[in-house]
């Protein structure tokens, strides 16, 4: 199988105002049934520089084509995901990013 492509990345600098979004997941009843999601995702939307704070359920496979839309409508320049461990979801998550540039 060839290696995938990717568009060009957004050249960002440092002159260039951070348009952080950030996306919290639930994941159902795991991350909701410990963690007052609802609360850390206003928080964060009170945050400097975050311009999008959501709560998705399910980031690791519904969510993806969501997190590429945003960041698309709201010119998201820097993306946080809040969710499972990083020892297997984070190549996910960059994969998604990649994809949108």
């Amino acid at each position: 199988m060839p290696p995938k492509e990717y568009p060009p990345e957004t050249p960002v600098t440092p002159a260039d105002e951070p348009r952080i979004g950030v996306f919290i997941c639930s994941c159902g009843s795991n991350i909701a049934g410990v963690v007052d999601v609802a609360a850390v995702t206003q928080y964060a939307g009170s945050l400097r520089n975050v311009v999008h704070a959501e709560n998705t359920i399910y980031t690791c496979r519904d969510s993806l084509k969501l997190i590429q839309q945003r960041v698309r409508e709201k010119g998201l320049n820097r993306v946080i995901v809040s969710s499972c461990t990083p020892r297997t979801h984070e190549p996910i998550f960059r994969d998604t990013i990649r994809e949108v540039g």
